[in-house]
């Protein structure tokens, strides 16, 4: 009996000392002190359950560990219903952290904007703009509030916030006129 509560113990303090050093890690350089590489060149993020990360596991010792000596020497209980507690603890601790570093990266999603249906939306100038040159507007699009790059596609100036139409997109360049 004391050698089962010796590796429970062993197993929360281990599981427990590890996390605590990854979150100092976290805390000093940033980032999800998890090892990941990207070699696209989308900004997609996978938002699928990570269940063997190392926040996982340590989530899932930590709850397996701590349970496990919580029933053995506080609720006394017997080995077997032990385990099965610490099992189901542990298991539950590590679809929690799964699902919690889910939900995280879905904050991380970046929209990828497809300017070809900026066509004939309306907005406003956000800088002045001369005959044909280069300058910022404003518009909504895709739900979202954007200041986008713009050529003036007309002979008349366009001044600082007035209404705007975007006439055509080519060779990723919005194209507009004064509304």
């Amino acid at each position: 009996m004391e050698n089962i509560i010796n590796a429970y113990f062993y197993i929360a303090v281990g599981a427990t000392a590890i996390f605590v050093v990854k979150m100092f890690i976290f805390a000093i350089f940033g980032g999800d002190a998890e090892v990941s590489t990207d070699f696209s060149d989308s900004f997609e993020t996978d938002t699928s359950f990570d269940f063997l990360s190392i926040q996982s596991v340590l989530a899932f010792l930590m709850g397996f560990g701590w349970s496990g000596l919580a029933c053995l020497q506080g609720l006394e209980l017997r080995i077997r219903y032990t385990i099965l507690i610490s099992l189901i603890v542990g298991f539950l601790m590590m679809y929690f952290s799964a699902w919690l570093m889910c939900s995280i990266k879905k904050l991380n999603y970046i929209v990828k904007k497809d300017y070809s249906k900026c066509v004939g939306i309306k907005g406003r100038s956000y800088t002045s703009f001369a005959p044909h040159s280069k300058g910022q507007i404003e518009i909504n699009f895709n739900d979202q509030l954007s200041i986008e790059e713009a050529i003036n596609d007309s002979d008349n100036e366009i001044n600082s916030f007035t209404n705007i139409k975007v006439t055509k997109y080519e060779n990723g360049i919005l194209y507009i006129v004064q509304d």
